[in-house]
């Protein structure tokens, strides 16, 4: 008896789960799956923006609530699509074959008015208003919240949370390193077991069919088929799920949706085909894995391969020969299956096998699935609609003969021209190498050491003397009076409201951190509650930074401002005995820094469009007027060292080369300096050189 083999699989239990109840009736309303107060979309951009500012609660609170609302949804437009699918099935039964066309075409298009009627009825109100864009429903499908809340929970010193959320992530994600690290660093941390690292978004039957297989290896039969046989319940639950939600508007694709010209049959026919092949790739969509390239092959099949030999190690040889006969409707050629169902039904006896049938329901699910084959393979052959057959037990007779002379030209043609994009791309890659190098060189060549175009400013270090690259010191960019007039900005402003939303130990319960950024500093001097020469002074040393990166740097692209902040160290005397934390801790602008292993992942949830980072008093020794420039990748991790005794105050300033991510603020800043200092502010920017020195053009990953 061949014995089949094991199936790799995840664990499963989504987070919502829609089913129509058995028994439902008709008039059931959808009341029992309520809609969320907001979209997924509008929770999950609330959830991003809170990470941004680091309000780890609102994270953890939003996210979870993106997840539940784009669950609910979901539930609800099941239940709908199968509570009006039961309401008006069967309208035109019973009509007399002998009508008329014209009287049959009007029955038929009877049942779908009045299932579209249904559909209306129990949709939701604004249905614009919780329809995900193909992007956002791409970031649900990667399980991206899982990414942020991960980072939430580990911020929040709740590591079991921490490590399920990594998790139900890299599960869907098995590629991303940074997760990877991050899940043996959580399997390291105390307090965190083994059963913490569980999947929150697995299907329930690929659970039970990977328990199933579990238990038929280990040669325990009676669990093996427990499990099995919930997992063909579950995989119709979802089966039913799945297909429903191909009932949706129809994808132009690539049709121009104004050019698109079809009669009504031909309307009809084309929308229809797009649901049926959708609905066959259910197939498929039940069978793959999160993360994994190919669907398991075969896999409702395999239920019953599995099934038949457990029922025979278990002694019951009437569902062994159920099974096998369910089995064998798939592949009736199974030379191994045809054995096992002789052997069994010779140990049982021909007269009490004989009447023994396949399942009912797969008998009724391979009908189904046959007569939507004949209609997509009729539909590619007359109309050219592609169907790829997800199925490997597709009899060939299913596909018209022309069809099937088609396919193998297609299948030759497409070998050969896979082997001459194989080769095609292998030569540019070769190119693509040989000029990466090139520009790799350049950029070592030429990149920093342009003129600081002020008076007065002067290069203390650069990237050779701080060891690393792309790093710069300034001094003489303030004066001792400026910096005085800054910090009395800052604890003044300070007292209207920090740059931190009220939080004044957002890094460490050491300090006191106080903050504005410059529109605030603009608006209350506006106000008369600072000095509005202050803010000016403020606004201006901004500018005047930008201008030093863009020139030392030798960028021939602006640089735009991502954030600016003022902010103020204060220690707190009675919190600085035995103190060992840093007020800052190292990090890095624009990846996700692992420390232990080295390595910076550039993607979000971290912020990957800043580009260059200038603080004033950065991780060199602090002194007024000093400026620290350097570009915000993994090659420059930084931080804050701890602030023991009285004030450090520093600006610190993100630029970037995307102006797509400049910071909104800046440009409202920019409108209220020129209307309270128009004639001031055309005398900030210094006078370039004639002759500007050699630049090269980065782009901001280069950076």
């Amino acid at each position: 008896m061949a014995v089949p083999p094991l199936l790799p699989l995840l664990l499963a239990l989504p987070l919502v789960r829609a089913a129509l109840p058995s028994g439902l009736v008709p008039g059931l309303g959808p009341a029992e799956v309520p809609l969320p107060a907001q979209p997924p979309d509008a929770l999950f951009a609330a959830g991003a923006e809170a990470y941004s500012r680091g309000d780890w609660p609102a994270v953890v609170l939003q996210m979870e609530r993106a997840l539940r609302a784009r669950a609910a949804v979901r539930a609800r437009l099941v239940r709908c699509r199968l509570l009006c699918a039961n309401a008006t099935v069967g309208v035109a039964e019973g009509a007399d074959p002998q009508l008329e066309p014209v009287l049959r075409d009007l029955l038929f298009f009877r049942g779908l008015l009045r299932r579209a009627a249904c559909l209306r009825g129990c949709g939701p109100p604004e249905p614009s208003r919780y329809v995900l864009s193909e992007e956002l429903d791409r970031e649900f499908s990667k399980r991206s919240p899982y990414n942020y809340l991960q980072v939430a929970y580990f911020k929040m010193n709740r590591p079991a949370q921490a490590a399920a959320a990594a998790h139900t992530f890299f599960m869907a994600n098995p590629g991303h390193q940074e997760m990877r690290q991050n899940l043996e660093y959580y399997q390291a941390m105390a307090g965190v077991r083994d059963d913490d690292f569980t999947d929150l978004e697995a299907k329930p039957h690929l659970s039970e069919f990977r328990l199933g297989v579990r238990f038929y290896t280990e040669e325990q039969p009676a669990a093996a088929i427990l499990h099995l046989e919930k997992a063909l319940e579950e995989y119709f639950v979802a089966d039913t799920e799945c297909r429903a939600f191909c009932e949706g508007p129809y994808d132009y694709e690539g049709y121009n949706y104004l050019e698109y010209n079809a009669d009504l049959f031909q309307a009809i026919t084309d929308h229809y085909m797009q649901v049926l092949s959708c609905k066959q790739g259910c197939v498929t969509e039940l069978a793959s894995q999160p993360g994994r390239e190919k669907p398991l092959e075969d896999f409702l099949p395999s239920h019953f391969n599995y099934l038949q030999f457990a029922y025979y190690n278990n002694g019951n040889y009437e569902k062994a020969i159920e099974c096998a006969k369910t089995y064998l409707l798939f592949f009736p050629n199974d030379e191994v299956m045809n054995q096992n169902l002789a052997y069994y039904t010779a140990v049982l006896g021909e007269n009490l096998a004989g009447p023994i049938q396949p399942r009912e329901e797969i008998q009724a699910y391979r009908q189904r699935s046959l007569m939507e084959k004949e209609l997509l393979f009729f539909s590619y052959d007359v109309f050219g609609i592609p169907f790829v057959d997800p199925d490997t037990w597709t009899p060939e007779e299913v596909i018209p003969k022309r069809l099937r002379e088609k396919q193998k030209v297609e299948r030759e043609t497409a070998a050969r021209i896979s082997e001459e994009i194989g080769n095609l791309m292998k030569e540019i890659e070769t190119l693509v190498e040989e000029k990466a190098k090139e520009s790799a060189d350049m950029s070592k060549l030429i990149r920093e050491g342009g003129p600081l175009v002020y008076e007065g400013a002067s290069v203390t270090m650069n990237s050779k003397a701080l060891n690393g690259s792309q790093r710069v010191v300034v001094d003489g960019v303030l004066s001792a009076e400026e910096c005085r007039e800054l910090q009395r900005l800052t604890n003044a402003a300070a007292s209207a409201g920090d740059g931190y939303r009220g939080k004044t130990s957002p890094h460490t319960p050491s300090e006191t951190f106080y903050g504005v950024t410059v529109l605030k500093a603009l608006k209350l001097g506006q106000e008369g509650k600072v000095p509005l020469q202050s803010a000016h002074l403020y606004y201006n040393v901004t500018e005047k930074v930008r201008h030093m990166m863009e020139s030392y740097f030798r960028l021939e692209v602006p640089l735009h401002f991502s954030y600016s902040h003022l902010v103020c160290r204060t220690a707190i005397d009675e919190k600085q005995e035995g103190r060992s934390d840093n007020s800052h801790e190292v990090h890095v602008d624009n990846c996700i820094l692992n420390a232990e292993a080295l390595v910076c992942v550039k993607e979000p949830p971290a912020y990957t469009f800043r580009d260059y980072s200038p603080q004033l008093h950065a991780e060199v020794q602090p002194q007024c007027g000093r400026a620290v420039g350097f570009s915000s990748g993994s090659e420059n991790p930084h931080g804050v060292k701890a602030v023991t005794k009285g004030q450090r105050c520093a600006i610190a300033l993100w630029f970037t080369l995307d102006p797509r991510h400049s910071e909104r603020e800046r440009v409202q800043a920019d409108d209220l300096v020129k209307m309270l200092f128009s004639t001031e502010e055309e005398e900030l920017l210094p006078e370039m050189e004639k002759e500007s020195p050699a630049a090269v053009v980065v782009g901001k990953d280069e950076l």
